[in-house]
C-alpha cells in the first residue's frame, strides 16, 4: 500500500547531486527507472526530469530497508533517505552526470505503486506512436522528451525576458473572435446566447495586434495559441503556438527584422549556446526561387538551379521546345556532382519526386567515365549538347537533371529534388544552423482553381512603395514589404510591414475580389478603425513549435508539444473529439447531420 509523504522534504532533484554531496544525509524522490537485485544488494535508478540518481539498498547495512526495497518495481514513486557516497573507481558510470556517486539508503517510503506499464519508458524501439500518444503521461517521462520540453520552456522564458526588456508589452488577444474565411478553415464555436451565430478560434491574432497599434500601445508581443482546421503533417497540428510581435512607427521592413534578430540571437544563445551574427543574410524571393527552387531555401549545400531556357530553345526535344517557347514556362536543371553512377532505380525514384510536385518528368544526362548516358542526347547536335553541359558546369562523373514546365512547377519540382538528393547522399552539414531572411515576396499570386488574385501572405501586407504604380494593371509585378526567417530550410517565422493607408487597404481588398459587402461583413470593424488615425506599423510571428523542433533536432512536431493530436487530429489519450450529450446540442440549437429528428 502506498505511504503518505508526511514529514519528508526532498533535499534536491536527482540529477543535481555531485561529488560535493559525499557524506551528506539527504532525501531523494522520483520514479523508478530501473532496478537490479543482486542478492544481498539492490540498485535502483531513481529518475526525475533532471536525471538519474543511483540508490543502493544493502541487506548488510540496513536489512529492514533492503527487505522493503525488494517490492519495488519500475515506475513506482519513492522517497529515499540515506547518505551520499562515492561509487568507487571501478563502478563509476561516465554516461551520466551523477555517475561518480550513489545514495546508500537507510529509509524508504513507497509513495505510489505502479501497474505494469504498456511499454517500457526506457525502451521505445518497437512502440508505435499511437500507443505512446494514448499513454502520453508515460511517454513524457522519457528524458529525451523532457529535455525538449525544457528547451521549449527556456525559449518561452527567454522571449518574455528579452521582449519585456526592449519595451514590448505582453497583451492577450481574444480566443473567441470573428470568422474571416480567407485562408485555412476556421475552427468554429457555436454561441448559446446568440443561436445560429458562431465565434471562430484565431488562426492568428493578426487583426487584433494591428488594432493594438491603432490603439497606441506601440510595441506588443504575445506567446499565443492559434488554430487551423486543416490536414495534418509531421510538422503541423490543429493547434499551435506563435511568438507574436507588432511594433509602430517602423520605417521599413528592416526595423522589424532587426528587432526580431535580437530575439532569435538571444534564444540561440540561451538554448544551444550559439552566437549568431549581428545581422542575418538576406535573399530576395526572386533569387531564392531561381537559385534554390524554394522560398525557404536550405543553403547548407549547393545543387543550385540553372536556367537553360534560351540555350535549349528549338533544340529538337519537344518537351524542351514547348517550355522554351511560352511565357511563364522554363527549362531548368541541377548538377548532381559526382553522382553519374546512380542506378536506373535511383533515377526513377527521383522521377517520382518531381512528379509529386506536378512535373511531367525528369530528363537527365549522366556524364559517365565510359561515355554519356541520356535519353535526350539524340535530340541535340554536338555543339548545342556541349554548350548545355558546359552551362550546367558538367564534368565527368556528374549527372545533370532537367525539368521543363510552368515556372512554379519547375521551381517546386527541382527544389524538392535538390533536397531529396542532398538528404540521400549526405550533402547537408547537420551540425550547422543556416539562418537567413527571404525578402521582397510578391504581394499577390494567382489562384488557378479560383481564377483570381489572392494575397501571398495576407491582405494587410503593404506593397513596396516603388511598385504601387503597378497595382492596377500589373498586380503580379508588385512586391510586398514581407519577410520570412528561414532556418535550415524551414520557415521559422514571417511577417510584413502593414498597410496603414485606408485607400491602399481598400484597394488591396478589391484586387483579391472582395465586394463592398464582403469587406463590411468580414472586416468592417477593422476598416472603420482606419478612419481614426493609423501609425505605420509592422510585425511578424515565429512558430514556437517549429523553433523548438529546429533547436532540438527533431523532425516531428508531436515531440515538442506536451499533449499533441495524432495525424487524424485525434487526442488518443483523452479520446477527443467526442460526442456530447444531446441536451448540450439542444441548448445550442444544433442537430447532428444524419440523426433522426424526434
Amino acid at each position: 500500500m502506498a505511504e503518505f509523504l508526511t514529514g519528508l522534504k526532498r533535499t534536491k532533484m536527482c540529477g543535481e547531486y555531485t561529488s560535493a554531496d559525499i557524506g551528506r544525509k539527504v532525501t531523494a524522490m522520483g520514479f523508478v527507472a530501473k532496478y537490479r537485485n543482486l542478492g544481498s544488494i539492490q540498485f535502483v535508478d531513481l529518475r526525475d526530469r533532471t536525471g538519474i540518481l543511483q540508490i543502493c539498498f544493502s541487506e548488510s547495512d540496513y536489512p529492514e530497508v533492503f527487505a522493503k526495497s525488494t517490492a519495488v518495481r519500475n515506475e513506482y514513486v519513492l522517497a529515499v533517505t540515506g547518505t551520499v557516497r562515492a561509487r568507487g573507481e571501478k563502478n563509476v558510470n561516465p554516461n551520466i552526470p551523477t555517475g561518480e556517486i550513489e545514495l546508500l539508503a537507510d529509509g524508504l517510503r513507497i509513495i505510489s505503486e505502479a501497474d505494469t506499464p504498456p511499454f517500457a519508458v526506457s525502451d521505445l524501439a518497437n512502440v508505435g506512436e499511437n500507443l505512446r500518444l494514448k499513454y502520453r503521461y508515460l511517454d513524457l517521462r522519457r528524458p529525451s522528451l523532457q529535455k525538449i520540453l525544457m528547451t521549449r520552456a527556456k525559449i518561452v522564458e527567454t522571449t518574455f525576458n528579452y521582449m519585456s526588456a526592449h519595451g514590448f508589452l505582453n497583451i492577450e488577444t481574444p480566443f473567441l473572435g470573428k470568422s474571416t474565411p480567407e485562408g485555412a478553415r476556421d475552427y468554429l464555436v457555436p454561441s448559446r446566447v446568440h443561436p445560429g451565430s458562431f465565434y471562430a478560434l484565431p488562426q492568428s491574432p493578426q487583426l487584433y495586434k494591428q488594432l493594438l497599434m491603432i490603439s497606441g500601445f506601440d510595441k506588443y508581443f504575445q506567446i499565443v495559441k492559434c488554430f487551423r482546421d486543416e490536414d495534418l503533417r509531421a510538422n503541423r497540428q490543429p493547434e499551435f503556438t506563435q511568438i507574436d510581435i507588432e511594433m509602430s512607427y517602423v520605417d521599413s521592413a528592416r526595423d522589424v527584422m532587426y528587432a526580431a534578430e535580437g530575439l532569435i540571437r538571444e534564444i540561440f544563445k540561451q538554448t544551444v549556446g550559439l552566437k549568431l551574427p549581428r545581422h542575418f543574410r538576406q535573399l530576395k524571393y526572386k533569387d531564392a526561387m531561381e537559385r534554390f527552387g524554394s522560398d525557404k531555401p536550405d543553403t547548407r549545400f549547393g545543387l543550385e538551379l540553372n536556367d537553360v531556357t534560351k540555350l535549349v530553345r528549338n533544340c529538337g526535344f519537344p518537351v524542351f521546345d514547348a517550355a522554351a517557347s511560352k511565357r511563364g514556362m522554363s527549362v531548368r536543371g541541377i548538377n548532381a556532382k559526382g553522382l553519374a553512377s546512380l542506378t536506373r532505380k535511383e533515377i526513377d525514384a527521383y522521377q517520382d519526386v518531381v512528379r509529386e510536385y506536378g512535373a511531367k518528368g525528369l530528363a537527365y544526362i549522366a556524364l559517365k567515365p565510359e561515355g554519356v548516358s541520356s535519353p535526350i542526347r539524340k535530340f541535340f547536335d554536338e555543339d548545342r549538347f556541349d554548350a548545355l553541359v558546359k552551362a550546367m558546369g558538367g564534368e565527368t562523373g556528374d549527372i545533370l537533371f532537367f525539368v521543363a514546365d510552368k515556372d512554379k512547377k519547375v521551381f517546386d519540382a527541382l527544389g524538392a529534388l535538390r533536397l531529396a538528393i542532398a538528404k540521400k547522399h549526405g550533402l547537408i552539414d547537420e551540425s550547422v544552423f543556416d539562418v537567413l531572411w527571404v525578402t521582397e515576396f510578391p504581394l499577390y499570386e494567382y489562384d488557378e482553381e479560383e481564377k483570381r488574385l489572392v494575397a501571398m501572405h495576407h491582405p494587410f501586407t503593404s506593397p513596396m512603395n516603388e511598385d504601387l504604380k503597378y497595382i492596377d494593371k500589373k498586380p503580379l509585378k508588385v512586391r510586398a514589404k514581407a519577410y520570412d526567417l528561414v532556418i535550415n530550410g524551414q520557415e521559422a517565422g514571417g511577417g510584413s510591414v502593414r498597410i496603414h493607408s485606408r485607400e491602399i487597404q481598400r484597394k488591396m481588398f478589391e484586387k483579391i475580389g472582395l465586394s463592398e459587402k464582403d469587406i463590411t461583413e468580414r472586416f468592417g470593424f477593422f476598416v472603420e478603425a482606419f478612419g481614426y488615425g493609423v501609425p505605420p506599423h509592422g510585425g511578424l510571428a515565429f512558430g514556437l513549435d517549429r523553433l523548438v523542433m529546429l533547436l532540438t533536432g527533431t523532425d516531428n512536431i508531436k515531440d515538442v508539444i506536451a499533449f499533441p493530436k495524432n495525424q487524424a487530429a485525434m487526442g488518443l489519450m483523452e479520446n477527443c473529439p467526442s460526442e456530447v450529450e444531446k441536451s448540450q446540442l439542444d441548448e445550442l440549437g444544433i442537430t447532428v447531420a444524419g440523426e433522426e429528428k424526434k
